[in-house]
């Protein structure tokens, strides 16, 4: 939702205290710039004044005993009467009475137009906090002719047609929202890359919410935002098991493996796929992490399963690479880099995903993938970037969530302190 700081409800007004302070005694006329005339009597002037001082020192009871003998007599003391009371609500925190305040004040000639736009965007914020969502799109649409189309308020006519149950209206203000502050240069908060994979999500549109993700993960980055982004984007339907499992590697290389759901999973993924020295090494590093018991079922089953296997596949890599050297295409050299990297021997791996694509014959995404994977797990973070941009189709969004880590390396990397030995 988009909130108002008191700062910015008050902003918008004019500077009462500044225009009691500077009347005049008895029905005083005075001009102020890009203001309306001010005409105000020495008692009027007077009360405003005490009204104003005890709102600024949060005595709302005498701000109030005060505001409440106002009597104004001219269009300028009427603004004036609804401005403090404006502010009074404001101090109390009361959203109806604020906004009743800014209807009083609208009903007066001394608005000053450049303060015009703002309030009556503050009007549709306030209409939409009390729940009269028609009113508040009224006002923004109202504020929209004045000149007020900032990219808050397109916010929050993306959370106004949320409120009504129409997310399909709120979707593109929000991606508006997102693209114009990008555009502007000023970070994205992390509540509307929220609400905007909430709506692509809904949406069934799953290049959307990995491209979201993606973004947000560039900006906040910890183990948790990054499990709570792979966990959601796993749930896409039909996606590819090999795809699935670079992305439970991801997870894992950025220490966000959290419950015994994403160890069990990973390591029957890794199994699926023939990797059985993966699906024992996932298993152990649940059991050590405390996520998983040695009691546990299904993992103890699998563990058992993958155990004697494990050490059959690991003596075969050596002849399965020599015979992938002298293959006529890339088949075989796929599938030895992938039980290379299945065994965190990067190095090796990296060796022979190029020797596969230089061989043809193979899923040029997935060989990209994994060895730009490889080459970043091997600390070829240049490399890896390079590999990376290469991928396209079904393959692009897993070589994008890795890119995103690569480039979090990359910036650990740079800071990194340098060791400057003394000087002897």
């Amino acid at each position: 939702m988009v909130r108002l700081r008191h700062s910015m409800l008050k902003s918008g007004l004019f500077a009462i205290a500044a225009v009691v302070a500077a009347s005049g005694p008895a029905m005083a006329k005075k001009s102020v710039a890009s203001g309306p005339v001010i005409v105000m009597s020495e008692t009027f002037r007077t009360a405003a004044q005490a009204a104003d001082n005890a709102i600024k020192a949060g005595d709302a009871n005498t701000a109030q005993a005060h505001i409440s003998g106002l009597m104004p007599v001219s269009d300028f003391e009427a603004y004036a009467a609804a401005a403090l009371r404006f502010e009074l609500a404001v101090l109390k925190q009361n959203f109806q009475a604020q906004r009743v305040a800014l209807t009083d004040m609208f009903k007066t000639a001394s608005v000053p137009k450049k303060d015009a736009p703002r309030l009556r965007y503050v009007a549709g914020y306030l209409s939409y906090v009390v729940g009269n969502y028609d009113d508040a799109l009224a006002q923004l649409d109202y504020a929209k002719t004045l000149g007020y189309d900032a990219t808050d308020a397109t916010m929050l006519r993306a959370d106004i047609y949320l409120r009504k149950n129409k997310a399909r209206e709120a979707r593109p203000f929000v991606q508006d929202a997102l693209a114009r502050q990008r555009a502007s240069g000023q970070p994205v908060p992390a509540a509307w890359y929220d609400r905007a994979i909430s709506m692509a999500y809904g949406a069934g549109d799953w290049a959307e919410v990995g491209a979201l993700y993606r973004e947000r993960l560039g900006r906040y980055g910890s183990a948790g935002e990054w499990r709570s982004a792979l966990a959601n984007y796993l749930s896409a339907p039909g996606m590819d098991t090999q795809v699935q499992l670079d992305l439970y590697r991801l997870q894992a290389a950025n220490g966000a493996m959290a419950s015994e759901r994403d160890y069990q999973a990973y390591a029957q993924l890794a199994e699926k796929a023939g990797n059985h020295a993966e699906a024992k090494a996932i298993i152990e590093a649940g059991r050590s992490a405390g996520k998983l018991t040695a009691t546990q079922a299904a993992t103890a089953s699998l563990m058992k399963s993958v155990t004697p296997k494990a050490a059959k596949e690991i003596a075969a890599i050596p002849a399965a690479a020599k015979k992938a050297a002298a293959a006529k295409d890339g088949s075989a050299a796929l599938s030895v880099a992938d039980g290379y990297f299945s065994l965190s021997q990067f190095p090796q791996a990296a060796e022979h995903y190029r020797l596969a694509l230089s061989k043809g014959g193979v899923d040029q995404g997935k060989a990209n993938t994994r060895l730009g994977i490889a080459l970043a797990r091997s600390g070829d973070l240049t490399g890896a970037k390079t590999a990376l941009a290469q991928v396209t189709g079904n393959w692009a969004n897993v070589a994008g969530f890795w890119s995103v880590w690569v480039d979090q390396q990359s910036r650990k990397t740079a800071f990194q302190p340098v060791g400057v030995s003394p000087a002897s």
